[in-house]
């Protein structure tokens, strides 16, 4: 198979890092260790559409990162595009809230098991702040119970000690629990007696860097009761995992009752719009809190997650995504052991994570997600992988070949290795 080259993406990255903090800032900058080898991938794209992006030089990818989530339908659907493009010439950014706002709340509503109400901002960390502000409203009580590994965003309070511009204060409330050890969990609520307002999570483990964990039997029932017991609000962050395992919410998808669940990414399809969604009980607390943006009630994302959400339920898109991810991954592991690899699969199908487990550094793995990349397939080597529904049977067979290809070219290249 060719493999790219990427002349114009570097051409115009130079130009970038003139005018623009580290060229491409955040997570997908070069600079933050999201592509190893660099030299492996490209930066910039110049279109998209269904399952695939072209890059600046002309590339066409199968794309397995689906800009990091928001991209479940497949780009450019024209059902959800249409809806936008409809309430654009009406209008978009107004003085006063258009009927959609409401028309979208009704719907999320209707569609997310535990939601009463729906409350409207731009990204998922928008959300999950607003979860611990109505939170610590409804209980007037400091505290918050994280999960290590857990991701909800970049406000200071959900980065670590240490970082860039994080000081003690943005993260003396957290206390840091570990994934399924409920009798630490209990030791913690047990040493912080009336003091936690919140307990925020991932509906299962899916950090970045290490296999993803679901949840352990009993787990969400446990946590549950902890919760009701002391008085702590139960948060998910459903930001990424969201309408990927269930129409209804991932809480619903196993099985248990959440009082505020947070929404961004495959909401509207890749139009900027996230939803904090909770219960009647804390309604009250959400009206009171101050919080807003300037573009908070643009009508054109409100219309394009309608668009979204309706068509998500009509597909049964979670059950497709699910079937369509066993299939991919019973395949990419095949093709691992067919070179002698151990391709280790983990999380939900429709959103998993994978490495290489013949060493322990990650060296290995980078290496063949670098081959599949320069052959067409993008994935990332640090990240859980998503899938979207304009995605082929024959887009899955193409992939499974450049996989096949490029475990054998990092076979060749180390053909001691066990």
């Amino acid at each position: 198979m060719q493999t790219y080259d990427y002349p114009a993406s570097r051409a115009l990255f130079a130009r970038a890092l003139n005018v623009i903090p580290a060229g491409i800032y955040g997570h997908l900058g070069p600079s933050e260790g999201c592509y190893i080898p660099v030299s492996a991938y490209p930066f910039y794209a110049s279109h998209a559409d269904g399952a695939y992006v072209w890059d600046v030089d002309g590339n066409r990818y199968i794309d397995y990162m689906c800009a990091y989530g928001p991209n479940i339908l497949g780009y450019r659907d024209p059902d959800v595009d249409a809806a936008a493009r409809q309430q654009l010439d009406l209008g978009n950014c107004t003085t006063l809230p258009t009927t959609t706002m409401v028309d979208f709340a009704e719907l999320l509503v209707d569609t997310i098991t535990g939601a009463d109400w729906a409350f409207f901002a731009k990204n998922g960390g928008d959300t999950t702040s607003l979860a611990m502000m109505v939170a610590r409203a409804a209980t007037g009580r400091d505290k918050a119970i994280l999960f290590r590994g857990h991701y909800h965003g970049v406000a200071p309070w959900t980065q670590q000690l240490g970082h860039p511009g994080i000081t003690a204060a943005d993260v003396d409330n957290n206390l840091y629990a570990t994934w399924g050890d409920l009798a630490g969990l209990r030791r913690i609520i047990d040493e912080h007696p009336g003091q936690i307002a919140i307990l925020m999570a991932t509906p299962y483990h899916h950090p970045v860097f290490a296999d993803n964990e679901l949840p352990p039997p009993g787990w969400w029932d446990a946590v549950r009761r902890l919760c009701t017991d002391h008085g702590i609000v139960l948060a998910i962050d459903d930001v990424r995992a969201g309408f990927r395992l269930n129409t209804n919410g991932s809480a619903a998808h196993y099985g248990f009752d959440a009082d505020l669940q947070c929404y961004c990414k495959a909401l509207a399809n890749g139009w900027n719009v996230s939803a904090l969604v909770g219960t009647d009980s804390l309604k009250a607390a959400a009206g009171s809190v101050m919080y807003t943006g300037s573009y908070w009630l643009s009508a054109v994302p409100f219309a394009a997650g309608i668009a979204t959400v309706r068509r998500l339920r009509e597909l049964d898109a979670a059950t497709r995504l699910l079937d369509m991810g066993r299939t991919l991954t019973a395949g990419l592991h095949a093709a691992g052991a067919e070179h002698g690899f151990d391709l280790r699969i983990s999380g939900e199908p429709s959103m998993w994570y994978m490495r290489i487990t013949n060493d322990d550094n990650l060296y290995l793995h980078q290496e063949w997600v670098a081959e599949c990349v320069r052959r067409g397939v993008f994935f990332t080597n640090h990240h859980n992988l998503f899938l979207n529904l304009a995605l082929t049977d024959a887009d899955i067979a193409h992939t499974l070949d450049v996989a096949h290809e490029a475990f054998g070219a990092v076979r060749a290249r180390h053909p001691d290795i066990p």
